[in-house]
């Protein structure tokens, strides 16, 4: 039993209830569309209202490139979800029609492959992207035993280029960009924290992403005679850059006056990819990575180029 002074004492505090919040009946949509990154306006280009649908995030715009380059058109991409709402975490996310959603659902057996919270809302990760074009198209491209290239070498060599973007010419992407910081980052607290002011390279923090990809990793910030135990990461920007530069002049050579990368005659995801880094650079990296890529004609008209057909095969 509850004391009388008690009960009068929480008269004066009810319990106020607030009707239960049900789920939305998900919006079927008419249109296949990309979840993306927002795309940023940058001052060290004029971007059109064209441009406003290619994504700032190198993941991002890969895929859309990916899907443009395999020939699909009239996809919509929004950019009002955080990467937070969407599966696992990470954008791109591909929302489909229930129709094509099912089509896609029944040929990748659903039942095993697919969580079953993705149900609702007839939506996709990025690693589905790929079967979702093949049944578009109505190809299977996983029988290809050379993967789109002209032969053996040339998809041997494809990974060797994949591995020096997604490196050496992603961690120049990562450095160029500002960094918010906090006080406490600036006085050298916390530095492994610290994040881009856009989602330009990667919606991971910058220095944890340059411990994964920079070789050799990157050295403690402390010493080993320090007191204090080892965090954050010391960054060598010139031995970044060095690499940078070396691997923009390779891949301009290797690309010459060719149409696509290593000459092969329809593109490649090795196209896409480079693709999205060198519009990246181009449209949102500061000066000193920018003009190595500026400098090389060729990868510049390239890149105007292929984003032509890219921006054609979405709006917003």
């Amino acid at each position: 039993m509850v004391p009388n002074p008690l009960i009068a004492l929480f008269s004066y505090f009810p319990v106020h209830t607030y009707p239960a919040i049900l789920p939305q009946i998900s919006q079927d949509v008419g249109t296949p569309t990309l979840w993306i990154a927002p795309p940023v306006s940058s001052s060290l280009t004029s971007a059109s209202n064209e441009d406003r649908v290619l994504s700032s995030d190198v993941e991002c715009l890969k895929w859309q490139a990916y899907i443009a380059l395999r020939g699909l058109k009239k996809l919509k991409v929004r950019w009002d979800v955080a990467q937070e709402g969407a599966l696992d975490g990470r954008l791109p996310n591909l929302h489909l029609p229930r129709v094509e959603a099912s089509k896609l659902n029944a040929d990748l057996n659903t039942a095993e492959e697919r969580p079953k919270q993705e149900a609702p809302l007839d939506l996709h990760g990025a690693r589905l992207i790929p079967s979702w074009v093949d049944l578009s198209l109505g190809v299977d491209s996983a029988s290809d035993p050379l993967e789109g290239y002209k032969d053996v070498a040339s998809r041997d060599e494809s990974r060797a280029w994949v591995a020096l973007l997604e490196g050496a010419v992603h961690a120049a992407l990562l450095i160029s960009q500002p960094q918010q910081t906090s006080l406490l980052e600036q006085l050298g607290f916390g530095c492994s924290t610290s994040k881009p002011a856009s989602n330009v390279a990667s919606s991971k923090p910058a220095a944890s992403s340059l411990q994964s990809i920079v070789s050799p990793p990157p050295a403690p910030l402390t010493g080993f005679a320090s007191l204090l135990p080892s965090f954050g990461t010391r960054v060598s920007r010139p031995a970044i850059t060095s690499q940078y530069v070396e691997a923009t002049a390779s891949l301009s050579e290797r690309l010459g006056t060719d149409n696509w990368f290593l000459g092969s005659s329809q593109p490649t995801p090795l196209d896409a990819l480079a693709f999205a880094y060198l519009h990246c650079i181009l449209a949102h990296s500061r000066d000193p990575i920018r003009i190595e890529v500026t400098k090389r004609v060729n990868l510049v008209a390239w890149e105007w180029r292929v984003r032509g057909l890219v921006r054609a095969a979405f709006s917003a």
